[in-house]
């Protein structure tokens, strides 16, 4: 990087990837700095520039002395150890502009020596304060899935007849005799843990999921037009049960307000077919209740109008999908277990991993 360079860097200002400072001389704030880049997703720390952005920089001694410091708080400053890069920029009368780039981190969550974790928060950061947030920051690096969170119920609250079904129809077993036995075979089918049902486990067999998990359902409304109003319905439902019950009413709920089109070699007494094939509501209603982010508390919305479907599943997309990589055919399982009983028939999936095209 040169001068030039370097101008056109701070004239796009502070943000989430990019933070000035003056000079730094605590270590335990520049610390902070590097966990908080380490845990987001990587930037830029200009060391030598003022928060108007000026370039002051810095001299020859200080510079030694910033380098220094930047290489023992990186390696002992900051659990786990990070490997900044750092670029000396010259800006004139002997200074200089210490570029320091931080990666995103592959070992998070990263910690400063008093344990505290930070995120950034726009152009400042912020220190983990909650419970959500720092199952988030697991979440996001594959340290824990929310499908195989323990849901505080057990034996009693499974759907045996479905199970049984489930068993008899997909690896020909009988039911185990005993609670005991069936706690047993449910722990190995990563359908339960320390004697409770998973989130996995209850949505897929509980009898009544919703009694412990009352947002895991599915909204749906019919609007008049093409805006969504509040007051102002054609058609509205909300799905609830075992993930199974829930796709099948929201399919049937799709299917019975979309419009249908009469084929030519039909009868007029027909019913005629849908104007978008059946086959993509399966696919977008199943990625909706198998991929969405059930650390949110808040059903999947299902808004029909009269030139569009919207399927509102809800958090954001899993670790570092984009919407580009959704259409370059790129997919993420963000809740594998909830995905591999999907793909043993639980709900229709043809598991070919290719994204939303």
């Amino acid at each position: 990087m040169n001068k030039r360079g370097l101008q056109q860097l701070v004239k796009l200002g502070e943000d989430s990837s990019r933070q000035f400072k003056a000079d730094i001389t605590n270590p335990d704030s520049l610390a902070a700095e590097l966990v908080a880049f380490s845990n987001s997703r990587g930037g830029t720390i200009l060391i030598g520039v003022a928060d108007d952005g000026t370039l002051v920089g810095l001299s020859a001694q200080d510079v030694r002395r910033i380098n220094q410091l930047i290489a023992n708080v990186a390696t002992q400053g900051v659990r786990s150890p990070i490997s900044p890069r750092t670029e000396n920029v010259s800006v004139g009368n002997q200074r200089s502009v210490i570029a320091v780039t931080v990666p995103e981190g592959l070992d998070k969550p990263y910690f400063d020596r008093l344990g505290v974790i930070w995120l950034k928060a726009g152009a400042d950061k912020r220190r983990v304060r909650s419970k959500e947030e720092l199952r988030r920051l697991f979440q996001d690096v594959d340290l824990l899935q929310a499908d195989q969170v323990p849901t505080g119920t057990g034996v009693n609250d499974l759907d045996q007849i479905r199970f049984r079904d489930f068993l008899s129809g997909t690896f020909q077993e009988l039911m185990p005799a005993n609670d005991e036995a069936l706690l047993r075979l449910l722990e190995n089918m990563n359908l339960a843990q320390r004697g409770q049902l998973n989130l996995a486990g209850l949505l897929l067999f509980g009898l009544r999921p919703q009694v412990r998990k009352p947002a895991f359902v599915v909204k749906a409304v019919r609007y008049p037009g093409a805006e969504v109003t509040a007051d102002r319905y054609l058609d509205h439902e909300d799905f609830e049960g075992p993930l199974s019950a829930i796709f099948e009413g929201a399919l049937a709920f799709v299917l019975r307000n979309l419009p249908k089109v009469q084929g030519s070699d039909q009868s007029v007494n027909l019913p005629g077919q849908p104007v978008v094939p059946r086959t993509v509501f399966e696919e977008l209603l199943v990625n909706s209740l198998v991929h969405r982010d059930y650390f949110v508390q808040a059903p999947v919305r299902l808004f029909m109008l009269d030139d569009r479907v919207e399927i509102i599943s809800p958090g954001n997309l899993p670790n570092h999908l984009t919407v580009e990589k959704i259409r370059a055919g790129n997919s993420v399982i963000r809740n594998p277990v909830l995905a591999s009983f999907t793909a043993k028939g639980v709900l229709p999936y043809r598991g070919l991993g290719t994204g939303i095209r």
